[in-house]
């Protein structure tokens, strides 16, 4: 079975925050990197070069690969800021409607910016992704 490829590192987040380019996805990537932990009560990590975690969990796939990764976790990229797992449950994606303007894939939610979201609904969405994926 192939090895997972993103795990853990001993990248500072606030180092690799200082780093996102351009200016305004540094900024909403501080801002988040705040609410997550108010959320989680959990200290961030760096899961491979881009991803900040809060917390981890155990899973085995639909496939059988078993695997750790963050309960709760974004990525401040180039294009858009990146949420993962908000819509894996239920109860989060009946909550998505209400969380402004993004688009999404099959598991990873997309935000231009902040200001173009309910910080409230993220919340909740961001304590359901953390409560279930133990």
């Amino acid at each position: 079975m192939a090895e997972q490829k993103t795990k853990p590192t001993t990248v500072k987040v606030q180092d690799f925050l200082n780093s996102v380019e351009p200016e305004k996805r540094r900024e909403d990537g501080i801002a988040l990197d705040r609410i997550f932990q108010e959320v989680t009560g959990e200290n961030a990590a760096m899961w491979g070069p881009s991803i900040i975690g809060y917390g981890s969990f155990n899973y085995v796939s639909a496939k059988g690969t078993k695997g750790v990764w963050p309960r709760a976790s974004f990525s401040p990229r180039k294009t858009s800021l990146t949420l993962y797992g908000l819509k894996d449950y239920p109860e989060g994606a009946a909550l998505l409607p209400g969380l402004g303007k993004f688009t999404e894939s099959k598991g990873c939610v997309y935000v231009k910016k902040l200001e173009d979201i309910d910080l409230d609904v993220l919340k909740q969405l961001i304590k359901i992704s953390y409560e279930y994926s133990i």
